[in-house]
């Protein structure tokens, strides 16, 4: 049979009922996407996501989800294997990255890929080492409480220190979705860390986990595995923060898979220095 070629491929928007397609592929890659990651990614862009099909039948996606004016994420880049090495994926490349725009463009990309990225124009900011392993035994420390509906003005602000731009509405889904629990740490009624918990298809993810120090960091680590004893957590750390790497190594996880955070322009500046751990690799 021959295969079907670029022309074939009709690529248009996805809607959130085509999210469980986009994240079983992205499973079936070992990415282990969060069970519940769709409500949230399209609140932050519902314009921002993209399937390729050839008679109806989705074989490619991709999402380009806009930030703001100047700053938009790249992630869920797939093909079908069965469809692979006939131009779909770029096909499907270049139809979603006009949507972008003229903004700076930023994605967390695989090793196998990075080559392809640079000759796409991104060029690295770091290195990002997935931890992973059994959560050992915790307790939440003081200072340590879960977030509420209250605190998302604060945790907004807070996020957009960490953040290369501001996420309001996918935070307000994030912090609140299916699964997920958020914990934030205080002093003196002022915050110094939030952290989110999800599960995944294969473990539990850490995703972010951002906070003033490294002290602050491990209490709000300590809290979000205190009900997941023995159970399989992951964390995306980016290499830059030797703290978070130290943090991760002595929980007694272990680098399981990599990825390198690159750019087409420059960004905001943000705390890269309270990023322990990076909130998703598909939006950043």
């Amino acid at each position: 049979m021959t295969p079907a070629a670029p022309h074939d491929l009709v690529v248009t928007r996805a809607t959130l009922a085509d999210w469980p397609v986009i994240s079983a592929w992205a499973a079936a890659e070992g990415w282990n996407p969060g069970l519940s990651d769709g409500p949230a990614f399209f609140a932050q862009d519902p314009d921002g996501f993209f399937l390729g099909r050839i008679d109806g039948e989705p074989v490619s996606a991709i999402s380009v989800v806009n930030h703001g004016p100047d700053y938009a994420f790249l992630g869920c880049y797939l093909v079908r294997p069965d469809l692979r090495g006939h131009g779909h994926g770029l096909t499907t490349w270049k139809t979603a990255l006009a949507h972008a725009g003229s903004r700076t463009v930023g994605l967390d990309g695989v090793v196998a890929q990075q080559d392809n990225y640079r000759q796409s124009g991104f060029r690295l900011a770091h290195r990002t080492v997935r931890f992973t392993g059994v959560a050992p035994e915790s307790a939440t420390p003081a200072g340590v409480r879960p977030a509420g509906p209250a605190d998302l003005p604060a945790l907004t602000a807070y996020d957009s220190a960490c953040h290369p731009a501001d996420r309001p509405r996918f935070l307000a889904e994030w912090l609140t979705g299916p699964g997920h629990h958020a914990v934030v740490r205080e002093d003196a009624g002022r915050i110094t860390g939030y952290g989110v918990i999800r599960p995944g298809h294969d473990t539990l993810r850490i995703g972010p986990l951002f906070a003033d120090t490294a002290d602050d960091a491990r209490a709000l680590f300590a809290a979000l595995t205190a009900d997941a004893a023995g159970r399989e957590v992951a964390v995306d750390v980016p290499e830059p923060n030797a703290a978070g790497v130290a943090l991760a190594e002595g929980a007694g996880l272990r680098p399981s898979f990599e990825t390198a955070r690159m750019y087409t322009g420059p960004v905001r500046a943000y705390a890269g220095d309270r990023v322990f751990g990076v909130t998703t690799l598909e939006l950043g």
